[in-house]
């Protein structure tokens, strides 16, 4: 996952564009459009997928959300940020195959209700996908809730990490339903 608010390179490797919306949050500061802009403009074509701006925690996200898409309009892959309040009949109408589910919010709401955003998603033929997971009990939550795919900086933050997150990722979900899709 690449930041807008980051260094913009991405080494080479897959990435996705995460609009920097966190970063704002947690430094008390508004959304850096300018950044986001610049980020998508030097990233956004080969980017697995783009994560439209978003207010952290916010019910009120999805209208901002909503405010970016004819600025996206052309790149291929987007993520709809769900925030603490939003209920899958606001998020629904809005996904597809082209525009999947972000399970953002604060982290107790983001936990208890990310397999219902993955059931949601799914059905929607949109792909899930959970950020800051950051632990073992989250790449688990995540497997159990069935999502396509998660991110967090623990393993590049602290490499000490890296071996017991990896290994808690390449376990089977012994109580997931349905497909076994790699978290």
């Amino acid at each position: 996952m690449v930041s807008a608010k980051g260094v913009l390179r991405n080494e080479g490797f897959a990435y996705a564009l995460d609009n920097g919306a966190w970063h704002s949050y947690i430094q008390a500061r508004p959304f850096d459009r300018v950044a986001f802009l610049k980020a998508v403009e030097m990233l956004g074509r080969d980017a697995d997928f783009i994560v439209i701006p978003d207010i952290v925690g916010s019910s009120e996200s999805l209208a901002f959300s909503l405010g970016w898409l004819d600025t996206l309009a052309d790149y291929k892959k987007l993520m709809l940020p769900v925030q603490d309040g939003m209920t899958a009949q606001d998020v629904t109408p809005w996904l597809s195959e082209r525009i999947g589910c972000f399970v953002g919010g604060t982290t107790e709401w983001k936990l208890r209700t990310m397999a219902m955003w993955a059931h949601v998603a799914h059905a929607a033929g949109a792909e899930c996908h959970v950020g800051r997971v950051n632990s073992v009990y989250r790449i688990r939550a995540c497997a159990a809730a069935g999502v396509d795919s998660f991110d967090g900086s623990n393993a590049s933050r602290y490499a000490v990490n890296l071996a017991k997150l990896d290994v808690s990722r390449r376990i089977a979900d012994l109580f997931a339903q349905g497909d076994k899709r790699d978290a």
